[in-house]
């Protein structure tokens, strides 16, 4: 008779943990950008991700820094300065963003080129991950 392995609750996973951190509609991006340009400011920041509203940055921001992500680092001057960085953790993390990367790219040029022999639609060309190249 084989002996069934446990069912360890999802909430319980490694996996779970991860998504924990990373959930939210801009956290992989904020954490991708500030790895492309190591240290950035929060206007910067809003212009790289352009959809994103002040009070949703500054919210997965405040986040990301809980967690121990992102390093938040605030000039005493007028006006204020304030710049974002990964911390180890954070850097720790970019290895993972960069296979979800990877794998997009292989995904999209798939979907291109089975939509290549549909028909002769026009598309977007498929730029190469930001931080691995």
């Amino acid at each position: 008779m084989t002996s069934a392995k446990p069912i360890k609750p999802f909430a319980q996973t490694g996996f779970s943990y991860t998504l924990s951190l990373i959930s939210g509609k801009y956290k992989m991006t904020i954490l991708y950008c500030i790895a492309e340009y190591d240290i950035v400011r929060f206007n910067e920041m809003k212009r790289y991700i352009g959809s994103v509203s002040y009070k949703t940055l500054s919210t997965a921001l405040k986040e990301l820094e809980r967690d121990g992500l992102v390093h938040r680092e605030e000039f005493p001057q007028i006006p204020p300065k304030v710049e974002y960085s990964l911390t180890e953790k954070g850097i720790s993390m970019i290895p993972i963003l960069d296979t979800m990367c990877y794998w997009g790219q292989d995904q999209m040029r798939a979907d291109l080129e089975r939509k290549a022999t549909e028909g002769p639609k026009a598309e977007k060309p498929i730029e190469t991950c930001p931080v691995a190249s």
